[in-house]
């Protein structure tokens, strides 16, 4: 194991130089201090788990400190936001403190969200608060225990340092960790710059070090087009498997690796509603629960369209022509294992829209649907489950044709349990939680927050004193609206 003095470093997106992001020194806080630390996260970056007690990883995680030996850089880049264009966008807060190549070969960007001004603030202050990092410390940590696809949270800190939101607030920051930072929005800021060398340089990069598998391709950015078309339907497929709502699907939020990105106003589904909407500033529903695939598909147009100067329209479209299928194959296989289906059959998508109708006008508990779904032979777990859904005659039906469906399981009912327990958590992210561990922790309680982030780290387990976790929400709790604003 290493210490945070004799890391490895690689500095790989740092020297494509100024052009894509300019050096600037973190802004520390006052009387930082310690909230949480992922071991895990820690343990990427070959960190033993006491580093958590460290001083030293309270100064770089407030800003107080950095390594010396490479230099903090804030990165430029654009986007659409809800659609509309904005050419300059930018870390307005985030700086990259360092790329760490670990023992395993792995590359670990260090970035450190709430560090203060950049030249890409705008009229922001550079801050986060206390509340949205702790939510996005829960969320990247939790999806990955979900196996969908994430960026990481390795700590988050708060201080006595005072911002003003809706409310003063007390400044908080947040170290995130991914193999990289590249959005679709930086292709974008050099493409409608007409910046060609340096979106040349962006794509030498982004094949040799992110995807070199496309390099032997005949056309590799052709090849980068469908890896990343493939792995961001693979990562929608999960979020609609399990009812994640991004709530801020931008360009500049969505990762050239597929990974989830950037957390704001998101929400796991409690009640099972289609057209839900989780972000109190969306209006118009663009980033509803049931519009997330088509804005994947939107958004890697939009990627698509930075890629035309050097691969054929044609071409292009042919690729994103096949996003549909691969989401459409992506959720099925994960459906199907939440539904403890084996095998395919060709009406299982018919049948798994069937059950989501009924969920939706019943306002069924999207996770502990699936959960006791698993907990009793299938005619059994049917006839429990009937209450919950208002129309019984429909839901009956439905059940008529999933125990058909379920003819074919040869499966000992205790085996078919320990599958299905596999792949539906017993404990969700749910925003009440997370809301009752922000009021604690904005009092300087933090042990609530200790606690969830404990619970939730084994999501799939029943957990001795946990039942609480795993109760439905009470009414308040239920379709919390979160705002952007952090």
């Amino acid at each position: 194991m290493k210490s945070l003095d004799t890391l490895t470093f690689d500095p790989r997106f740092a020297r494509l130089g100024n052009a894509f992001s300019a050096v600037v020194q973190p802004s520390a806080v006052e009387q930082a201090k310690m909230v949480i630390c992922s071991r895990e996260a820690l343990a990427l970056l070959d960190l033993p788990a006491h580093t958590a007690a460290d001083p030293q990883l309270l100064a770089l995680a407030s800003g107080a400190w950095h390594w010396p030996q490479v230099e903090p850089r804030a990165m430029v880049y654009s986007g659409h936001q809800f659609g509309g264009y904005t050419p300059r966008l930018g870390d307005g807060r985030g700086l990259l403190l360092a790329e760490v190549l670990n023992a395993a070969g792995e590359h670990w960007d260090v970035h450190l969200k709430g560090a203060g001004m950049t030249p890409f603030s705008r009229t922001g202050d550079g801050r986060a608060v206390l509340r949205s990092s702790i939510r996005e410390f829960l969320a990247s940590e939790y999806l990955h225990r979900l196996g969908i696809p994430t960026t990481r949270a390795l700590c988050v800190t708060d201080s006595s340092t005072m911002v003003w939101r809706e409310q003063r607030e007390t400044a908080a920051m947040l170290i995130r960790l991914a193999p990289s930072h590249i959005r679709f929005g930086h292709f974008e800021y050099f493409y409608y710059n007409k910046q060609y060398t340096e979106l040349e340089q962006l794509h030498a990069h982004v094949l040799n070090d992110l995807y070199p598998e496309c390099l032997t391709a005949d056309e590799p950015l052709a090849a980068l087009l469908e890896a990343v078309v493939k792995r961001t339907a693979e990562t929608i497929a999960l979020w609609q498997a399990y009812g994640f709502c991004h709530g801020v699907m931008n360009t500049d939020n969505m990762s050239i690796l597929g990974l989830t990105f950037d957390f704001g106003p998101y929400a796991f589904l409690d009640d099972f509603k289609q057209n839900y909407i989780c972000n109190h500033s969306d209006r118009q529903g663009r980033y509803a629960y049931n519009q997330q695939v088509a804005m994947g598909y939107w958004n890697l147009t939009a990627f698509a369209e930075t890629l035309t100067r050097y691969v054929s329209i044609e071409r292009l479209q042919g690729i994103l022509d096949g996003y549909a299928a691969l989401q459409q194959q992506a959720y099925l296989k994960a459906m199907r294992a939440r539904l403890g289906l084996v095998g395919q059959q060709d009406t299982d998508a018919v049948l798994i829209e069937k059950l989501l109708l009924q969920m939706d006008q019943s306002g069924v508990d999207y996770t502990l649907f699936f959960r006791n779904l698993g907990e009793q032979p299938v005619e059994q777990a049917l006839a429990t489950l009937r209450a919950d859904f208002i129309n019984q005659a429909a839901f009956s039906e439905w059940s008529a044709e999933f125990v058909a469906r379920c003819a074919n399981d040869t499966r000992s009912q205790a085996q078919r349990r320990t599958e299905m327990h596999k792949v539906n958590p017993l404990y969700m992210l749910r925003n009440y939680l997370i809301q009752l561990a922000i009021d604690e922790a904005e009092d300087g309680n933090y042990e609530p927050l200790h606690k969830l982030h404990e619970v939730l780290r084994n999501p799939f387990t029943e957990q001795v004193g946990c039942e609480t976790y795993a109760e439905r929400p009470p009414q308040w709790g239920k379709h919390l609206a979160i705002s952007c604003s952090s």
